[in-house]
């Protein structure tokens, strides 16, 4: 038999232990105003210009008459523009720049740039090597690339970077194009595997005094040679789409790294 005493205990403990109730279970915290209104991360290319552009045109072979006028380069005449060359399995250079460059917009995109091409298809003829740069020059890029495919012998290979020389119009971009150029030639090698040109150039770099893309254009630029179409081992890479995003993203990483040391 219980006693009064103990039923009294048991009564103060039990009116104790309601006047506490234990803690609810920890819930997660809700994000405060200011976090949850932060801004995303600014993109690395953010309020960046850029061009491309992808030498040829798809469309060239079926206006000779065209392509074949001359055009003035800042130091001589020139054709307003080529066919380019091919693999001797007949995979076009246009084909391949447009490829490359396609996928290097869709990069630099990404990383926040606006992105100017100097043609948005393989099917057209031109635009000439002149209109190239005034599209260039015009959108006032913060730095371009021309982007080729060489035709050289077939015991050649690699890939060769190729410069400006003053000529007026463009003596204020050539440090800069230069230093783009290293930039893209370390890049490129590591990114893709392929090596310096042994037959162009000295060292991966060729500097040209005879090419508008690069004597008019006030931007800074360099011309890549991707790689040597006539050889068989860099014609066996470069048709492959999984290659072509490798050079497209060495080139944006070039880019990228370019434009954020100037």
């Amino acid at each position: 038999m219980i006693g009064t005493g103990a039923i009294v205990a048991a009564l103060i403990a039990l009116a104790l232990a309601g006047s506490h109730p234990a803690p609810p279970p920890a819930t997660a915290t809700a994000p405060s105003p200011a976090e949850a209104t932060a801004p995303a991360p600014a993109k690395p290319l953010a309020g960046k210009v850029v061009g491309i552009d992808p030498g040829h045109n798809g469309g060239n072979f079926t206006d000779p008459s065209f392509i074949n006028r001359p055009v003035w380069n800042g130091r001589e005449e020139e054709a307003c523009d080529t066919t380019g060359t091919e693999t001797d399995g007949g995979y076009t250079e246009a084909r391949f720049n447009f490829n490359v460059a396609s996928y290097l917009r869709a990069d630099l995109i990404a990383e926040g740039a606006k992105v100017v091409m100097t043609r948005r298809s393989n099917h057209g003829v031109g635009p000439c090597i002149t209109r190239r740069a005034q599209i260039l020059n015009k959108a006032g890029a913060d730095v371009a690339i021309d982007i080729h495919a060489d035709g050289g012998p077939p015991g050649g290979r690699g890939v060769a970077i190729l410069t400006p020389v003053p000529d007026g119009p463009n003596d204020g971009v050539i440090a800069s194009s230069k230093r783009f150029g290293r930039i893209l030639l370390r890049r490129y090698t590591a990114v893709t595997g392929i090596p310096i040109s042994n037959y162009d150039g000295s060292g991966g770099f060729a500097p040209r005094d005879n090419l508008a893309g690069l004597n008019l254009t006030t931007v800074p630029k360099v011309l890549i040679e991707c790689l040597n179409m006539r050889n068989a081992a860099d014609a066996a890479r470069l048709v492959k789409p999984a290659f072509q995003r490798l050079a497209a993203k060495s080139m944006a990483e070039a880019i990228t790294a370019f434009l954020r040391s100037r």
